[in-house]
């Protein structure tokens, strides 16, 4: 079935709860500043709507307001996920990694400190890991073809709606595999994040089968145990707009898929992330990066083509930094 090993990923989340603290008090204000945004707005909007002539009414402007002040803290998440990234993922994804290969970390508050240097060795700015985060990303909407693809050459009546189905299944499952660069990234203390990072989607891409394997199995758990605290959060949801101004009920929808994601950010995907890293570190133990894969998607990604551009940008930079050794 899968070959990850759930009560020692278990065992890993515990042993970074400093994390888990950290991940809540993160996603759960967002999730507090989605809600006081949307009540303030419909607020403001529905006191607005008792002084306008506009036939609407109170209910139409506490809508509008709604939905500023939804998308105002959209807006803000976007522009802060930059750092989201440097200083909560890529932190947590640090001492799970030193979990997975044994070593010891450091409990309490000192375990945040001690991964922010770990982060801080490989990537000593927020924008590099951001770009390089984004350029993973981008080579993983081509390997979402790649490996899911090859069934579309086979003669089967009706298969282009299953491919289509099953091409959604892999873009899901292959969701975290720009975690699983940053994880290899540091497992191996790389000093050029940008040429390990093609190494890393090498391997995985040559050993497609087994981690889509293993990632399909989490993704139909992650989406399971989301939606079943969707469905858990829409009558708290309901009560907390029904108390609100205007005619908010049918935001309850919407807001309980906003806990429900917040609950999946800071407690579910990590569990996803360190499984599929074990998984990962297992598989590609020996391995070197296969040239026929490197080929594949170089012609196929231009993402792929600019980490590789980037990688020998930056062993460029790093040959000219190091000084030639005198003659004799």
């Amino acid at each position: 079935m899968w070959d990850f090993d759930i009560g020692r990923t278990l065992a890993i989340m515990g042993r970074t709860w400093p994390f888990i603290v950290l991940r809540m008090l993160v996603y759960f204000g967002i999730t507090t500043a989605y809600i006081f945004a949307t009540g303030t707005g419909a607020g403001v909007g529905y006191g607005v709507g008792h002084i306008s002539s506009d036939p609407g009414g109170p209910g139409t402007f506490a809508l509008w307001g709604g939905i500023v002040g939804f998308g105002l803290v959209s807006a803000i998440v976007y522009w802060i996920r930059e750092y989201i990234l440097y200083i909560v993922k890529a932190g947590h994804i640090a001492v799970m990694v030193h979990l997975i290969d044994g070593r010891d970390v450091p409990d309490g508050k000192n375990q945040i400190t001690y991964a922010r240097q770990e982060v801080t060795a490989r990537f000593a700015e927020a924008n590099v890991l951001f770009v390089l985060d984004q350029l993973v990303k981008g080579v993983i909407r081509v390997l979402t073809g790649l490996l899911g693809g090859i069934a579309g050459f086979l003669p089967i009546p009706g298969l282009d709606t299953l491919m289509r189905f099953v091409n959604t299944v892999i873009r899901i499952a292959l969701t975290y595999v720009d975690e699983i660069i940053l994880g290899y990234n540091i497992r191996i203390g790389s000093s050029t994040p940008f040429e390990t990072a093609r190494q890393g989607v090498v391997l995985y891409a040559q050993n497609g089968r087994t981690m889509l394997k293993n990632a399909v199995w989490l993704a139909l758990f992650m989406w399971l145990l989301t939606f079943v605290v969707f469905l858990v959060m829409l009558a708290p949801a309901g009560a907390i707009l029904y108390a609100m101004p205007g005619q908010l009920a049918g935001w309850a929808f919407v807001l309980a898929i906003v806990f429900a994601w917040a609950v999946k950010a800071a407690l579910i995907e990590p569990f996803a992330i360190a499984a599929l890293m074990s998984v990962y570190f297992k598989v590609i133990e020996g391995q070197t990066p296969n040239r026929e894969w490197d080929e594949r998607l170089s012609s196929a990604s231009r993402q792929f083509r600019e980490l590789k551009e980037r990688a020998l940008e930056t062993v460029g930079v790093r040959s000219r930094a190091t000084p030639a050794k005198p003659a004799g």
